[in-house]
């Protein structure tokens, strides 16, 4: 199985009066670690999106097991976990790096629907064989 990385440096922006980060930067990460890996992979869904056709997020969580703070280096890890015709559900690992050690700071989950509009309706629609192709590589086994 694959690993999609995307790397961060926590900012004071991201920090809140007690000098931890807020918690829902948690969640911007994760968008943040989904936009570079579309980009890295499915670089013409930027067009798909200015269409008819758009990425839904239906779900997100993310549990937290310890503190953030500003400058630290932050790896968000996102595998595919399961994938439908529609679906997409992600996984998120959220690691710090200080001093050559690895430590899980957090873990989330994620899912997106593919959707299309028709005129004026909303429907659901398959996930495009562009990005099936990129997310199948970064599959849990």
């Amino acid at each position: 199985m694959r690993i999609y990385e995307y790397r961060h440096i926590v900012g004071f922006e991201e920090t809140n009066i007690l000098g931890n980060v807020y918690f829902t930067n948690f969640f911007l990460w994760q968008g943040k670690c989904r936009e570079m890996f579309l980009r890295d992979y499915v670089p013409e869904v930027v067009r798909d999106l200015s269409g008819d056709f758009y990425l839904a997020t239906s779900r997100s969580s993310c549990d937290f097991f310890s503190e953030v703070y500003v400058f630290d280096e932050i790896i968000v890890r996102m595998s595919l976990l399961q994938l439908s015709q529609s679906r997409i559900t992600m996984g998120f690992d959220y690691v710090r790096v200080k001093d050559g050690k690895e430590e899980l700071l957090a873990r989330g989950e994620q899912q997106v629907v593919c959707m299309r509009r028709h005129g004026g309706k909303v429907e659901v629609a398959d996930v495009p064989s562009n990005m099936l192709r990129a997310l199948k590589e970064y599959q849990e086994q």
